[in-house]
């Protein structure tokens, strides 16, 4: 959904993301604070029982040349929306959020799933009044940030091309798995993992789909190029939409594009929170509210995400391929 371009650092082990046009988001995460006021155990609290609390988190500087930016990528975006800047052990992110809805620290710590625990007070206090210029301060003791990298799994793509003998096979690229990197705010006891608060999750690398061409050409066929080519699925989520797209009329190339774009945008994760873009979800949205339109479980579903994606995709540039035609061209869509 977003430009991409180079990232500069956020945390010591937090690179930024390649995509930079649309910057806001949705923050994470949890905090011990300055000033004011202590929070109480049913206020943001999280569940010891499930420690693991992955949340839409994005981040982007607080320097007032950021706002600037930030005040003009929302008014090109969408005039309702605002953004408060929120700082969490010393590193800035952006809440986005609706502007009738987010008027107090509490609607912003609401708005961006701020967890907080009992003993954590955050400056300024709850109840006080925001606006885009406002600097919301959190820090929590005996926290570090941790990072980690998954792979994610190239595809294999068969494309047919008269440029080689009917029967004849040859591969054009060899594949290449993909770095899916984390971050988290992890608080520990000891050895023992308390609580873990995703806040970026992001395509450091994106795959390389291995590429293997099929010939059609015959005596008397004359050459053409090679069209998208049809994609081998890889792991439950791939299956699901390519099923999806060829039940519901959509072609092989349909879902090549598909995968090209959502493999490059977060790696088919359905919490992939791109940290300076305000980008959310497998088809990174801007912001991940706008899938509610697709449904109410939109932060979690990738059922719901993609059938957004494939909406949007219509609605927007009149077919995936054409999407794909864009993001190929502009490196976003």
């Amino acid at each position: 959904m977003t430009k991409h371009g180079k990232r500069t650092p956020l945390l010591k082990s937090l690179l930024t993301s390649q995509q930079t046009a649309k910057v806001a988001a949705l923050v994470a995460a949890a905090g011990l604070i300055t000033a004011a006021g202590v929070v109480s155990r049913n206020f943001y609290q999280s569940d010891s029982t499930a420690p693991i609390n992955t949340v839409t988190a994005f981040s982007a500087t607080d320097s007032a040349a950021s706002r600037s930016a930030a005040r003009g990528a929302i008014n090109s975006a969408d005039k309702n929306t605002t953004f408060v800047t929120v700082k969490i052990n010393g590193d800035s992110r952006v809440v986005l959020g609706e502007k009738p809805d987010m008027t107090t620290v509490k609607d912003v710590l609401e708005t961006g799933n701020i967890t907080l625990d009992p003993s954590d007070s955050v400056s300024p206090s709850l109840d006080s009044k925001v606006t885009e210029a406002t600097v919301i301060t959190i820090d929590r003791a005996n926290a570090d940030v941790e990072t980690t990298e998954t792979e994610i799994a190239f595809n294999e793509v068969r494309k047919e091309t008269s440029d080689l003998p009917k029967g004849q096979e040859k591969v054009e690229t060899e594949g290449q798995n993909g770095i899916l990197e984390t971050t988290a705010l992890v608080t520990k006891a000891g050895d023992k993992v308390v609580s873990s608060n995703v806040f970026a999750s992001w395509v450091k690398q994106a795959p390389v789909d291995k590429v293997i061409l099929v010939g059609t050409a015959t005596a008397s066929s004359s050459s053409s190029s090679a069209s998208l080519g049809t994609t081998t699925p890889a792991g439950e989520i791939q299956s699901w939409a390519h099923q999806y797209l060829l039940s519901n009329g959509y072609s092989e190339e349909d879902f090549t594009a598909a995968n090209y774009i959502i493999s490059h945008e977060s790696g088919w994760s359905p919490t992939a929170t791109n940290p300076t873009s305000g980008a959310y979800g497998l088809a990174q949205a801007y912001p991940g509210s706008k899938m509610v339109s697709a449904g109410a479980d939109w932060q979690t579903n990738y059922k719901t995400q993609f059938k957004w994606f494939v909406d949007y995709c219509n609605q927007r540039y009149g077919g995936i391929v054409q999407a794909y035609n864009h993001w190929v061209t502009y490196k976003n869509y």
